[in-house]
């Protein structure tokens, strides 16, 4: 349990795989009966869930690059043979993004979708318990584990609410994770076959040792292991299933998704850069320029499917898609100052595709024209009424205010949410967006060309431009169907709850602008981290269990 953290700091990191455990069985128990109870408990140890890894990524904030690190053993065994649990600057940042996407889909869902069908609360916090755990085990088979968690608690709630599309969805959606999920295992064991460990940071240090005659097995392992990850990052071509399985899915389900993809690019970000860095001599950089070309075709994919979209659902998958792309490019270079970029686009695309699934629902009720205006209700986004024109008002033919009509409420909140989201999306100024591809460009315009090529940096700086401009042209196409409509369309009733995740999102995409430097530092050290392999080998290898007397003291040599 020993490591660079404080002890305290230590004992938190079960706590976030805990916490969602302990909340789904309890949620279990009361059986969908008290609906409101249920609903209140779950959104508290969301919200605790999210305010534990803010705590973490503000603890790993105070230390200087790349020496931060916390280790704890749950049960107590030494390294390599026992579970393990890490948070670094990069798994801290994954779980922030996931509890923010969990708290906003949570309190989304309680206006009326955790009623569309049961157990919605307990399989939600399956699925955080599933993503936190992805994001802090330090061993390949827990990862596993969790793998299995959060894809199993997807399944159910990809088909809540019930319906032939889901259903159809559902099932290709189980189908390639099952695939996937076996890819992974044989992976798995390819590499314990030739390391004899799981443990990552084991397999790294052991990796430089394998003999060569066995380097083969190796690559074939690691090979197999990837094409799990790239399946479940939506790599073109095993990414057909997306789109129509985001897009049945319910508003909240969808939003929570937005994350699931970016755990396959965490998986292969993690382990590529720890596992086959320049200096692992015969395995160096292994797969980088297939990883960096597989990334660019999914972005021109993904570009390309939102440009030919018709409804927003399948376009905010696309969206999704073109997001994957761009990061798993990124990460084929090896390039630091690529990967502090893509680092701050991770984080963008992933809070403004959540808003976005979010927003889906909310337009397309707007375009339905109600034949009796809705009930009255107290929890709703109040409508500004329209008042008597001045006395010197522009009319048109018709005695209609020309200029100077007054929006509802609702619709004001629609447009101005859709504009963020679009210039997020499609990179353009002044949102994040906009910073984390400038970043990416000026370092490929910068840096060397890393470990895929002068050609494969061409076609990243081509194809991130193009990409934002297909973007921007889709979503403005769909912008127009949906607000450019008859005046005489009766303005949609929003609840605060629907409307509230939406504006915290897009307001932490605009504080990811107004503390840029402070983002792009923190993007920095973690991109400088990842780089440098040793020393989270160091910090994981160098613990030791505690005996009743403290921690047992660091092999010499081993890290503090």
């Amino acid at each position: 349990m020993t490591g660079v953290a404080d002890w305290p700091v230590q004992r938190l990191l079960v706590v976030p795989v805990l916490l969602p455990l302990a909340t789904a069985a309890v949620l279990l128990l009361l059986a969908d009966r008290r609906r409101a109870l249920a609903a209140a408990l779950s959104l508290a140890s969301a919200v605790a869930g999210l305010g534990l890894a803010i705590a973490l990524l503000w603890w790993v904030d105070r230390h200087d690059a790349p020496a931060a690190f916390g280790v704890y053993l749950p049960g107590n065994w030494p390294v390599p043979f026992g579970i393990v649990l890490v948070v670094d600057r990069l798994s801290a940042l994954m779980m922030v993004l996931a509890g923010s996407a969990g708290v906003a889909a949570l309190a989304f869902s309680l206006a009326r979708w955790h009623r569309a069908g049961v157990h919605f609360h307990p399989l939600f916090q399956l699925q955080l318990m599933g993503l936190y755990g992805a994001f802090l085990t330090a061993d390949l088979f827990n990862l596993f584990v969790f793998f299995e968690v959060l894809l199993a608690a997807s399944y159910g709630l990809l088909m809540h609410g019930g319906g032939s599309d889901r259903v159809r969805a559902g099932l290709h959606y189980i189908a390639i994770n099952l695939v996937a999920s076996l890819l992974f295992l044989i992976g798995v064991a390819l590499l314990y076959g030739v390391t004899g460990t799981l443990n990552m940071a084991d397999i790294a240090h052991k990796l430089p040792q394998v003999p060569a005659s066995d380097r083969g097995l190796l690559h074939a392992g690691a090979a197999i292991l990837a094409i799990a990850f790239l399946a479940k990052a939506a790599v073109w071509p095993l990414n057909f299933w997306l789109p129509p399985a985001y897009a049945a899915a319910g508003a909240p389900v969808a939003a929570l998704f937005a994350i699931l993809t970016k755990v396959g690019v965490y998986a292969l970000l993690r382990l590529w850069t720890l596992c086959f860095p320049a200096s692992a001599g015969a395995s160096a950089l292994f797969g980088g320029g297939v990883l960096a070309w597989s990334g660019l075709v999914t972005l021109a994919f993904g570009a390309v499917g939102m440009m030919a979209s018709q409804r927003l659902d399948r376009l905010a998958g696309f969206s999704v898609i073109a997001s994957s792309g761009t990061l798993l490019a990124a990460i084929g270079f090896d390039t630091p100052g690529l990967s502090t970029g893509a680092l701050y686009y991770l984080a963008s695309s992933t809070l403004a595709g959540c808003a976005l699934f979010l927003l889906v629902e909310l337009m397309e009720r707007a375009r339905q024209v109600e034949l009796a205006p809705p009930p009255d209700d107290d929890d709703h986004l109040p409508d500004f009424l329209d008042a008597e024109p001045p006395r010197d008002a522009n009319l048109d033919d018709e005695e209609e205010v020309l200029i100077g009509h007054a929006l509802p409420g609702a619709l004001a909140f629609l447009g101005l949410a859709f504009l963020l989201c679009t210039l997020v999306v499609a990179g353009l100024p002044p949102l994040s967006g906009f910073i984390g591809k400038l970043a990416m460009l000026s370092a490929l315009l910068d840096a060397p060309v890393g470990a895929a090529g002068l050609a494969a940096g061409r076609t990243l700086f081509v194809l991130l431009i193009v990409s934002g401009l297909l973007a921007a042209t889709a979503l403005v196409r769909v912008g127009i169907r949906h607000f450019w409509a008859p005046a005489g369309r009766p303005a949609p009733r929003l609840r605060i709850v629907e409307c509230l995740p939406i504006g915290l999102l897009l307001g932490a995409c605009i504080a990811l602008v107004l503390q840029g430097e402070a983002a792009l530092a923190y993007m920095r050290a973690t991109a400088e981290a990842l780089h440098q392999p040793q020393h989270y080998i160091g910090a994981v290898l160098g613990s030791r269990p505690v005996t009743r007397g403290g921690p047992v003291p660091a092999a010499p040599g081993a890290a503090p």
